[in-house]
């Protein structure tokens, strides 16, 4: 179990870090932030900052939604 958390989280970093560089979230990065968040149990601190990082950013028009 250990293993597919720490997957899980690595997964959760490498979508995140790519949605920051790349300053744009696309489907297809939607769609694997989405199955990774989904397929955890529960969200650390970290994780949760990570993700309201992603929304204040969307809010604040520092990422784009293209498709």
């Amino acid at each position: 179990m250990l293993t597919t958390a720490t997957s899980s989280q690595m997964q959760l970093e490498t979508v995140l870090e790519h949605i920051f560089a790349i300053r744009r979230i696309t489907r297809h990065d939607q769609q694997l932030l989405m199955s990774t968040l989904l397929s955890k149990e529960d969200l650390n601190e970290q994780e949760r900052l990570q993700i309201s990082r992603v929304f204040d950013a969307l809010q604040r028009g520092l990422i784009k939604v293209v498709d």
